[in-house]
């Protein structure tokens, strides 16, 4: 078995956590690219309000589905297999989503890369968690929040660039396609470099021992630890497993009272609350958002760059941090700087006027809406945004970790459903004003739900988690 010095299994682990948060990039760029495509969506299918809320959501109904099976199928076939699959599944969905010529085959290729956003939601975090040492998983694990904030930043840098070459998303571009089409095939670059990339990645250990695949597992630890330490985590992750049969969603019901186990519904909770607060109101509709308050599609467009990099900017921060104060401290602490400057933007909302039939705000409460939005980005892509996801990718035992994954999933994803689907009627109904006052009223929610339920991880072997 070779031998691999220190700084060779850091470099080991964390080039293997970057081609796995490749997942993380394609689920922000094929979640934001729908941002600037809305108004071709809209002339070329000649979709409503609801219509369009639909078309721009639909993908969320195959995360929610991909997320669910995800946990399972893992654990039958591998994380690495699902993450390939994954992969494919983007390919073609960037494809199609460029050709399609109608809503009905818009939305089945939305659904085929909702599937991969899913799936790679859920087993990315958790493959890295598997992989990293439990000093260094808080920060590698973050790498996935990173990316996909990145990929979110590159596809609103992507739909900018494209509408200002075409002069704007639904004029021709190249080869006679009009530029929102483009900017959906631009997917295809890193969804192929996803798949050629994990070809050459290894198994998790965990999945390997579970299938019986001992030495396989124990080269792969030998890979990420020293010799000494490989043998220990060889035997703790077999221990883990050696009284525990197959994974299965019963799991999940406490035997003693019949009743879902209370880590559940605390993964459920901070699944649901990362949504609640509205976030992907600013990714999926940021330029529908500015325009609808008076700035014109290329400045609305610009403005979401802005915001891309900031929320990268934030990320990093939460880097920096997550294994030093922990996980709870920035959940808690993102939950405060959210419910404030969500409230600044219903203020600065509830001030907008009608002007040639068109809301527009003052300049000096368009300015101030406009730095209320981006801290908020700010506060999200700092806490809630890595640290949900790191928090479900290590929270739970091995025996329940992919069914509480799918559960956790399945929720995350049907709750940005709902809100992705309700924002265009609450616009057309209550404004922005209203539908920016439940967002902050979640987020102060969410402040009492992480001080009372949640429970620190940090620091901690993902064999010693417990049900409690």
């Amino acid at each position: 078995m070779p031998t691999y010095s220190d700084s060779q299994r850091s470099l080991i682990v964390f080039l293997t956590c970057c081609v796995a948060a490749i997942g993380g990039f394609l689920f922000g760029f094929d979640s934001g690219v729908i941002n600037g495509t809305v108004d071709g969506l809209q002339s070329s299918f000649n979709s409503d309000s609801v219509g369009t809320g639909f078309n721009v959501a639909s993908m969320l109904l195959g995360c929610a589905v991909g997320a669910f099976f995800a946990g399972g199928l893992a654990d039958k076939y591998g994380r690495r297999t699902l993450l390939l699959v994954a992969a494919i599944f983007f390919i073609v969905s960037a494809w199609g989503s460029g050709v399609a010529g109608g809503s009905l085959e818009f939305v089945i290729y939305r659904i085929l890369g909702g599937l991969a956003v899913g799936a790679a939601s859920v087993m990315a975090p958790a493959y890295i968690s598997e992989i990293a040492p439990a000093h260094l998983r808080g920060r590698l694990a973050t790498i996935q929040q990173v990316a996909i904030i990145s990929g979110l930043f590159f596809s609103f840098l992507n739909n900018y660039l494209l509408a200002n070459v075409a002069g704007g998303s639904t004029s021709e571009l190249w080869f006679g396609f009009t530029a929102w089409r483009w900017m959906f095939w631009m997917e295809l670059i890193p969804a192929t470099i996803f798949l050629v990339a994990l070809l050459f990645i290894p198994e998790s250990p965990r999945y390997l021992v579970s299938a019986r695949r001992d030495d396989r597992a124990e080269h792969v630890l030998h890979m990420i630890y020293n010799e000494s330490d490989a043998k220990e985590r060889l035997a703790q992750i077999r221990d883990s497993l050696s009284e525990q049969r197959k994974p299965r969603f019963s799991d999940l019901i406490n035997p003693k009272t019949g009743k879902v186990i209370n880590l559940v519904w605390v993964g459920i909770g901070l699944a649901v609350f990362q949504q609640l607060v509205g976030i992907n109101v600013v990714f999926y509709y940021g330029a529908v958002l500015w325009q609808a308050v008076g700035f014109s599609e290329g400045d609305a467009l610009l403005i979401n760059v802005i915001s891309g990099a900031v929320s990268i900017a934030a990320c990093f921060g939460a880097i920096a941090l997550i294994d030093r104060i922990g996980r709870k401290p920035l959940l808690w602490g993102g939950s405060v700087g959210m419910a404030i400057t969500l409230a600044i933007l219903v203020y600065a909302f509830s001030t907008a006027e009608m002007v040639d039939g068109s809301l527009k705000l003052s300049d000096s409460n368009g300015v101030l809406a406009l730095i209320a939005a981006n801290a908020y980005v700010f506060f999200f892509n700092s806490s809630w945004g890595p640290v949900m996801w790191v928090m479900l990718g290590e929270m739970f035992p091995n025996q329940v970790r992919g069914s509480g994954l799918a559960v956790a999933g399945l929720f995350q994803w049907v709750s940005n459903f709902a809100i992705t689907m309700t924002f265009p009627i609450m616009l057309a109904s209550i404004g922005l004003t209203g539908a920016y006052s439940f967002y902050a009223i979640c987020a102060v929610i969410s402040i009492f739900f992480v001080i009372k339920f949640v429970r620190e991880t940090k620091g901690r072997e993902l064999e010693d988690m417990a049900y409690a």
